[in-house]
Protein backbone atom coordinates (compact mmCIF):
# COMPACT_ATOMS: atom_id res chain seq x y z
CA UNK A 1 0.00 0.00 0.00
CA UNK A 2 1.59 3.18 -1.15
CA UNK A 3 0.94 6.24 1.42
CA UNK A 4 2.81 8.95 -0.23
CA UNK A 5 -0.03 12.33 -0.44
CA UNK A 6 -0.25 12.70 -4.26
CA UNK A 7 -0.07 15.82 -5.78
CA UNK A 8 -3.61 16.84 -5.35
CA UNK A 9 -3.85 15.15 -1.40
CA UNK A 10 -0.64 17.84 -0.68
CA UNK A 11 -2.67 20.72 -2.07
CA UNK A 12 -5.77 19.92 -0.12
CA UNK A 13 -3.21 19.69 2.91
CA UNK A 14 -1.92 22.86 2.50
CA UNK A 15 -4.76 24.80 1.91
CA UNK A 16 -6.01 23.60 5.06
CA UNK A 17 -2.97 24.61 7.13
CA UNK A 18 -3.17 28.14 5.11
CA UNK A 19 -6.68 28.67 6.68
CA UNK A 20 -5.09 26.88 10.40
CA UNK A 21 -2.39 29.48 10.46
CA UNK A 22 -4.76 32.25 10.61
CA UNK A 23 -5.74 30.91 14.25
CA UNK A 24 -2.50 31.33 16.36
CA UNK A 25 -2.06 28.94 19.76
CA UNK A 26 -3.51 32.24 21.53
CA UNK A 27 -6.79 31.81 19.92
CA UNK A 28 -7.44 28.25 21.06
CA UNK A 29 -6.52 29.29 24.41
CA UNK A 30 -8.76 31.69 24.39
CA UNK A 31 -11.62 29.80 23.04
CA UNK A 32 -10.12 27.01 26.00
CA UNK A 33 -10.48 29.33 28.59
CA UNK A 34 -13.46 31.21 28.02
CA UNK A 35 -15.51 28.05 26.91
CA UNK A 36 -16.09 29.47 23.43
CA UNK A 37 -17.13 27.95 20.36
CA UNK A 38 -14.87 28.39 17.72
CA UNK A 39 -16.96 30.38 15.39
CA UNK A 40 -14.40 31.94 12.94
CA UNK A 41 -13.12 29.19 12.47
CA UNK A 42 -15.55 27.01 11.43
CA UNK A 43 -16.95 30.04 9.03
CA UNK A 44 -13.38 29.62 7.71
CA UNK A 45 -13.77 25.87 7.16
CA UNK A 46 -16.82 26.36 5.50
CA UNK A 47 -15.96 29.46 3.35
CA UNK A 48 -13.20 27.25 1.99
CA UNK A 49 -15.90 24.50 0.88
CA UNK A 50 -13.76 21.84 3.36
CA UNK A 51 -16.94 21.30 5.46
CA UNK A 52 -18.06 19.10 2.50
CA UNK A 53 -14.93 17.60 1.46
CA UNK A 54 -16.60 13.55 1.38
CA UNK A 55 -20.56 14.99 0.11
CA UNK A 56 -21.63 14.86 -3.17
CA UNK A 57 -20.59 17.26 -6.02
CA UNK A 58 -23.92 17.64 -7.21
CA UNK A 59 -24.84 18.87 -3.78
CA UNK A 60 -22.20 21.73 -3.59
CA UNK A 61 -19.33 18.84 -1.90
CA UNK A 62 -15.63 18.07 -3.19
CA UNK A 63 -16.98 14.67 -3.62
CA UNK A 64 -13.23 13.45 -1.83
CA UNK A 65 -13.20 10.35 0.27
CA UNK A 66 -12.40 9.56 3.83
CA UNK A 67 -8.64 9.63 3.09
CA UNK A 68 -9.00 13.33 1.68
CA UNK A 69 -11.02 14.09 5.16
CA UNK A 70 -8.73 12.09 7.36
CA UNK A 71 -5.72 14.41 6.05
CA UNK A 72 -7.69 17.39 6.52
CA UNK A 73 -8.48 16.12 9.71
CA UNK A 74 -4.88 15.51 10.90
CA UNK A 75 -3.55 18.86 9.48
CA UNK A 76 -6.52 20.79 11.53
CA UNK A 77 -5.50 18.82 14.69
CA UNK A 78 -2.11 19.11 13.99
CA UNK A 79 -2.13 23.21 13.70
CA UNK A 80 -2.58 23.38 17.11
CA UNK A 81 -6.18 23.86 17.40
CA UNK A 82 -6.26 20.29 19.00
CA UNK A 83 -9.49 18.34 19.45
CA UNK A 84 -10.90 21.90 19.99
CA UNK A 85 -11.33 22.53 16.27
CA UNK A 86 -11.60 19.24 15.07
CA UNK A 87 -14.63 18.72 17.11
CA UNK A 88 -16.14 21.84 15.29
CA UNK A 89 -16.08 20.40 12.26
CA UNK A 90 -15.60 16.48 12.11
CA UNK A 91 -19.63 15.90 12.83
CA UNK A 92 -20.45 17.36 9.13
CA UNK A 93 -17.58 14.92 7.65
CA UNK A 94 -19.16 11.82 9.18
CA UNK A 95 -22.18 12.35 10.49
CA UNK A 96 -24.29 13.23 7.28
CA UNK A 97 -22.99 9.58 5.52
CA UNK A 98 -26.39 7.56 6.43
CA UNK A 99 -28.20 10.60 4.59
CA UNK A 100 -24.91 10.42 1.50
CA UNK A 101 -25.89 6.87 1.60
CA UNK A 102 -29.53 5.83 2.36
CA UNK A 103 -31.42 9.32 2.13
CA UNK A 104 -33.52 9.89 -0.99
CA UNK A 105 -32.45 12.47 -3.60
CA UNK A 106 -34.68 14.85 -2.21
CA UNK A 107 -33.35 14.39 1.70
CA UNK A 108 -30.08 14.96 0.25
CA UNK A 109 -31.25 18.10 -2.14
CA UNK A 110 -32.74 19.58 0.34
CA UNK A 111 -30.40 18.72 3.66
CA UNK A 112 -27.05 18.25 2.25
CA UNK A 113 -26.20 21.63 0.30
CA UNK A 114 -27.08 24.02 4.24
CA UNK A 115 -24.52 21.08 6.00
CA UNK A 116 -21.70 21.43 3.56
CA UNK A 117 -22.77 25.94 3.31
CA UNK A 118 -22.39 25.93 7.44
CA UNK A 119 -25.69 27.02 7.45
CA UNK A 120 -27.14 24.75 9.30
CA UNK A 121 -25.05 22.57 12.00
CA UNK A 122 -26.17 19.48 12.70
CA UNK A 123 -25.53 16.97 16.13
CA UNK A 124 -25.23 13.58 16.57
CA UNK A 125 -28.09 11.89 18.90
CA UNK A 126 -27.35 8.22 19.45
CA UNK A 127 -25.67 7.74 23.00
CA UNK A 128 -27.75 7.50 26.06
CA UNK A 129 -27.27 7.47 29.97
CA UNK A 130 -28.84 4.11 30.30
CA UNK A 131 -27.33 2.82 27.27
CA UNK A 132 -23.52 4.10 27.02
CA UNK A 133 -22.13 1.77 24.70
CA UNK A 134 -25.24 -0.49 24.16
CA UNK A 135 -27.03 1.11 21.30
CA UNK A 136 -29.20 -1.56 20.64
CA UNK A 137 -30.34 -1.15 24.37
CA UNK A 138 -31.41 2.46 23.89
CA UNK A 139 -35.24 3.42 25.53
CA UNK A 140 -35.96 7.14 22.95
CA UNK A 141 -39.22 5.93 21.44
CA UNK A 142 -40.37 7.72 18.23
CA UNK A 143 -43.96 6.55 17.67
CA UNK A 144 -46.02 6.64 14.48
CA UNK A 145 -49.12 9.17 14.40
CA UNK A 146 -50.53 9.85 10.96
CA UNK A 147 -47.55 11.68 8.86
CA UNK A 148 -45.12 12.49 11.74
CA UNK A 149 -43.49 10.41 14.53
CA UNK A 150 -43.69 11.71 18.20
CA UNK A 151 -40.30 11.14 20.06
CA UNK A 152 -39.52 11.11 23.93
CA UNK A 153 -36.12 10.50 25.26
CA UNK A 154 -33.11 11.39 26.74
CA UNK A 155 -29.53 11.36 25.19
CA UNK A 156 -26.04 12.45 26.27
CA UNK A 157 -22.54 13.68 25.44
CA UNK A 158 -24.53 14.88 22.50
CA UNK A 159 -21.37 17.55 20.78
CA UNK A 160 -22.52 21.23 19.25
CA UNK A 161 -25.99 20.95 20.91
CA UNK A 162 -25.73 24.40 21.87
CA UNK A 163 -25.90 25.63 18.43
CA UNK A 164 -26.88 22.77 16.09
CA UNK A 165 -30.42 23.45 13.97
CA UNK A 166 -30.75 19.66 13.67
CA UNK A 167 -30.46 16.44 14.95
CA UNK A 168 -29.57 13.06 13.34
CA UNK A 169 -31.41 10.71 15.78
CA UNK A 170 -31.89 7.83 16.52
CA UNK A 171 -35.06 6.01 18.35
CA UNK A 172 -36.43 3.07 18.62
CA UNK A 173 -39.83 2.48 16.57
CA UNK A 174 -40.76 -0.88 17.31
CA UNK A 175 -40.55 -2.40 21.18
CA UNK A 176 -37.52 -4.30 21.52
CA UNK A 177 -39.55 -6.93 23.09
CA UNK A 178 -41.41 -7.60 19.77
CA UNK A 179 -37.57 -7.64 17.20
CA UNK A 180 -36.50 -10.49 15.91
CA UNK A 181 -33.26 -9.52 16.71
CA UNK A 182 -31.93 -6.16 19.75
CA UNK A 183 -30.33 -4.03 16.44
CA UNK A 184 -34.11 -4.42 14.67
CA UNK A 185 -36.74 -2.04 15.36
CA UNK A 186 -34.36 1.31 15.25
CA UNK A 187 -34.69 4.10 12.74
CA UNK A 188 -32.25 7.08 12.22
CA UNK A 189 -33.83 10.68 11.39
CA UNK A 190 -32.84 14.03 10.58
CA UNK A 191 -34.66 16.40 12.65
CA UNK A 192 -34.70 20.35 13.31
CA UNK A 193 -33.64 20.84 16.92
CA UNK A 194 -36.96 22.33 18.16
CA UNK A 195 -36.03 23.68 21.31
CA UNK A 196 -39.14 24.00 22.66
CA UNK A 197 -39.67 20.15 22.71
CA UNK A 198 -35.61 19.30 23.27
CA UNK A 199 -33.72 20.57 26.88
CA UNK A 200 -30.20 21.16 26.17
CA UNK A 201 -28.28 20.99 29.70
CA UNK A 202 -24.61 20.96 29.14
CA UNK A 203 -22.09 18.82 30.64
CA UNK A 204 -18.96 20.71 32.35
CA UNK A 205 -15.92 18.27 31.76
CA UNK A 206 -12.29 18.27 31.70
CA UNK A 207 -11.51 19.72 28.38
CA UNK A 208 -12.17 20.02 25.08
CA UNK A 209 -13.83 23.48 26.58
CA UNK A 210 -14.11 25.43 23.43
CA UNK A 211 -16.80 22.45 21.93
CA UNK A 212 -20.13 21.63 24.01
CA UNK A 213 -20.73 18.52 25.19
CA UNK A 214 -24.89 17.91 26.36
CA UNK A 215 -27.60 16.02 27.99
CA UNK A 216 -30.48 16.10 25.83
CA UNK A 217 -33.97 16.19 27.08
CA UNK A 218 -36.42 14.91 24.73
CA UNK A 219 -40.43 15.16 25.15
CA UNK A 220 -42.92 14.97 22.69
CA UNK A 221 -39.90 16.29 19.49
CA UNK A 222 -42.46 16.22 16.27
CA UNK A 223 -40.14 14.40 13.22
CA UNK A 224 -42.37 14.48 9.73
CA UNK A 225 -42.08 10.69 8.09
CA UNK A 226 -40.13 12.53 5.28
CA UNK A 227 -37.21 13.02 7.48
CA UNK A 228 -36.96 9.08 8.15
CA UNK A 229 -33.76 8.08 6.59
CA UNK A 230 -33.85 4.65 4.49
CA UNK A 231 -36.67 2.49 5.92
CA UNK A 232 -38.25 2.06 9.38
CA UNK A 233 -36.54 -0.21 11.56
CA UNK A 234 -33.24 -0.11 9.70
CA UNK A 235 -31.79 2.65 11.95
CA UNK A 236 -28.85 0.38 13.52
CA UNK A 237 -27.83 -0.41 9.72
CA UNK A 238 -27.63 3.32 8.64
CA UNK A 239 -25.47 4.40 11.61
CA UNK A 240 -23.12 1.96 11.11
CA UNK A 241 -22.27 3.76 7.74
CA UNK A 242 -21.18 6.61 10.35
CA UNK A 243 -19.20 4.72 12.48
CA UNK A 244 -15.86 3.56 10.63
CA UNK A 245 -15.34 6.80 8.73
CA UNK A 246 -16.10 8.61 12.63
CA UNK A 247 -12.95 6.35 13.86
CA UNK A 248 -10.60 7.10 11.19
CA UNK A 249 -11.22 10.74 11.47
CA UNK A 250 -10.37 10.13 15.49
CA UNK A 251 -7.43 8.97 14.83
CA UNK A 252 -6.46 11.10 12.50
CA UNK A 253 -6.68 13.68 14.88
CA UNK A 254 -5.37 11.82 17.96
CA UNK A 255 -2.48 11.67 15.56
CA UNK A 256 -2.08 15.38 14.46
CA UNK A 257 -2.74 16.00 18.60
CA UNK A 258 0.39 14.05 19.45
CA UNK A 259 2.55 15.09 16.32
CA UNK A 260 1.62 18.69 17.84
CA UNK A 261 2.65 17.82 21.34
CA UNK A 262 5.58 16.05 20.32
CA UNK A 263 7.07 18.88 17.90
CA UNK A 264 6.26 21.42 20.88
CA UNK A 265 8.44 18.89 23.59
CA UNK A 266 11.16 18.62 20.81
CA UNK A 267 11.70 22.61 20.48
CA UNK A 268 11.90 22.96 24.27
CA UNK A 269 14.31 20.19 24.97
CA UNK A 270 16.40 21.96 22.05
CA UNK A 271 16.32 25.50 23.47
CA UNK A 272 15.63 24.39 27.24
CA UNK A 273 19.68 24.10 28.82
CA UNK A 274 19.65 22.56 32.91
CA UNK A 275 23.74 21.60 33.79
CA UNK A 276 25.11 24.06 30.86
CA UNK A 277 23.58 21.25 28.17
CA UNK A 278 20.34 20.85 26.15
CA UNK A 279 18.14 18.50 28.33
CA UNK A 280 17.40 17.22 25.06
CA UNK A 281 21.08 15.82 24.64
CA UNK A 282 19.73 13.53 27.44
CA UNK A 283 18.88 10.15 26.72
CA UNK A 284 16.36 10.23 29.77
CA UNK A 285 14.61 13.03 27.29
CA UNK A 286 15.42 11.49 24.17
CA UNK A 287 14.43 8.01 24.16
CA UNK A 288 10.47 8.54 25.59
CA UNK A 289 10.29 10.99 22.45
CA UNK A 290 11.67 8.67 20.02
CA UNK A 291 9.43 5.93 21.19
CA UNK A 292 6.67 8.75 20.70
CA UNK A 293 7.49 9.30 16.99
CA UNK A 294 7.59 6.11 16.44
CA UNK A 295 4.27 4.99 17.72
CA UNK A 296 2.57 7.40 16.24
CA UNK A 297 4.08 6.83 12.34
CA UNK A 298 2.83 3.00 13.12
CA UNK A 299 -0.39 4.53 14.13
CA UNK A 300 -1.14 7.05 10.94
CA UNK A 301 -0.18 3.44 8.94
CA UNK A 302 -3.16 1.76 10.24
CA UNK A 303 -5.11 5.22 9.79
CA UNK A 304 -4.51 5.32 6.20
CA UNK A 305 -5.10 1.59 6.24
CA UNK A 306 -8.42 1.99 7.53
CA UNK A 307 -9.25 5.08 5.26
CA UNK A 308 -7.70 3.36 2.37
CA UNK A 309 -10.07 0.30 2.14
CA UNK A 310 -13.17 2.08 2.90
CA UNK A 311 -13.03 4.65 0.10
CA UNK A 312 -12.23 1.21 -1.93
CA UNK A 313 -15.85 0.08 -0.48
CA UNK A 314 -14.16 -2.84 1.17
CA UNK A 315 -14.89 -4.38 5.02
CA UNK A 316 -12.32 -2.44 7.35
CA UNK A 317 -14.76 -2.16 10.76
CA UNK A 318 -11.18 -3.84 12.21
CA UNK A 319 -9.00 -1.65 10.74
CA UNK A 320 -10.83 1.60 11.77
CA UNK A 321 -11.17 0.10 15.45
CA UNK A 322 -7.24 -0.58 15.70
CA UNK A 323 -6.18 2.78 13.96
CA UNK A 324 -8.42 4.24 16.90
CA UNK A 325 -7.24 2.42 19.43
CA UNK A 326 -3.38 2.83 18.45
CA UNK A 327 -3.72 6.59 17.47
CA UNK A 328 -5.66 6.95 20.68
CA UNK A 329 -3.04 5.01 22.86
CA UNK A 330 0.05 6.99 20.81
CA UNK A 331 -1.76 10.95 20.73
CA UNK A 332 -2.01 10.17 24.42
CA UNK A 333 1.44 9.20 25.16
CA UNK A 334 2.95 12.12 22.99
CA UNK A 335 1.08 14.30 25.13
CA UNK A 336 2.01 13.35 28.49
CA UNK A 337 5.71 12.81 27.68
CA UNK A 338 5.31 16.42 26.02
CA UNK A 339 4.27 17.75 29.36
CA UNK A 340 7.19 16.16 31.42
CA UNK A 341 9.86 17.36 29.31
CA UNK A 342 8.72 20.42 29.70
CA UNK A 343 8.91 19.99 33.72
CA UNK A 344 6.58 22.24 35.83
CA UNK A 345 6.16 24.63 32.87
CA UNK A 346 4.45 21.29 31.29
CA UNK A 347 1.78 22.53 33.83
CA UNK A 348 1.56 25.73 32.92
CA UNK A 349 -1.07 27.19 29.98
CA UNK A 350 1.29 29.27 28.35
CA UNK A 351 3.06 26.03 26.87
CA UNK A 352 -0.52 24.64 25.39
CA UNK A 353 0.99 20.71 25.91
CA UNK A 354 -1.22 20.50 29.40
CA UNK A 355 -4.03 21.57 27.13
CA UNK A 356 -3.85 19.23 24.10
CA UNK A 357 -3.03 16.67 27.25
CA UNK A 358 -6.60 17.11 28.40
CA UNK A 359 -7.90 17.38 24.53
CA UNK A 360 -6.76 14.50 23.61
CA UNK A 361 -7.72 11.83 26.58
CA UNK A 362 -11.03 12.38 25.09
CA UNK A 363 -9.89 9.74 21.97
CA UNK A 364 -9.26 6.94 24.42
CA UNK A 365 -12.94 6.87 25.60
CA UNK A 366 -15.13 8.19 22.77
CA UNK A 367 -16.53 7.42 20.61
CA UNK A 368 -16.15 4.18 21.75
CA UNK A 369 -13.71 2.79 24.59
CA UNK A 370 -10.65 0.69 24.47
CA UNK A 371 -11.80 -2.35 25.84
CA UNK A 372 -14.70 -2.61 23.90
CA UNK A 373 -12.65 -2.01 20.43
CA UNK A 374 -10.40 -4.75 21.99
CA UNK A 375 -13.10 -7.00 22.57
CA UNK A 376 -14.21 -6.43 18.40
CA UNK A 377 -10.66 -6.95 17.33
CA UNK A 378 -10.82 -10.28 18.91
CA UNK A 379 -14.02 -11.47 17.84
CA UNK A 380 -13.61 -10.39 14.30
CA UNK A 381 -9.90 -10.59 13.49
CA UNK A 382 -9.40 -13.96 16.13
CA UNK A 383 -12.50 -15.77 16.14
CA UNK A 384 -12.87 -15.57 19.51
CA UNK A 385 -16.07 -15.89 20.74
CA UNK A 386 -18.21 -12.95 21.60
CA UNK A 387 -17.43 -11.69 25.19
CA UNK A 388 -20.61 -8.95 25.36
Amino acid sequence: MNIELTADQKALRDAVAKICAKFPDAYWLACDRDHRFPEEFVAAIAAGGWLGIAMPREHGGAGLGVTEAAIMMHTIARSGAGMAGASSVHINLFGPMPLVIAGNAAQQAAFLPPLISGKDRVCFGVTEPDAGLDTTRITTRAVKQGGHYVVTGRKIWTSTAQSATHILLLARTTPIEECARPADGLSLFYADLDRSKVEVREIAKMGRHAVDSNMLFIDGLIVSADRLIGREGDGFAMLLHGLNPERILVAAEAIGIGEDALSRAALYARERKVFGRPIGQNQAIQHPLARCHAELEAAKLMMFRGAALFDAGQPCGVEANMAKYLAAEAGYHACETAVMTHGGMGYAQEFHVERLLREVLITRIAPVSREMILSHIAEKALGLPKSY
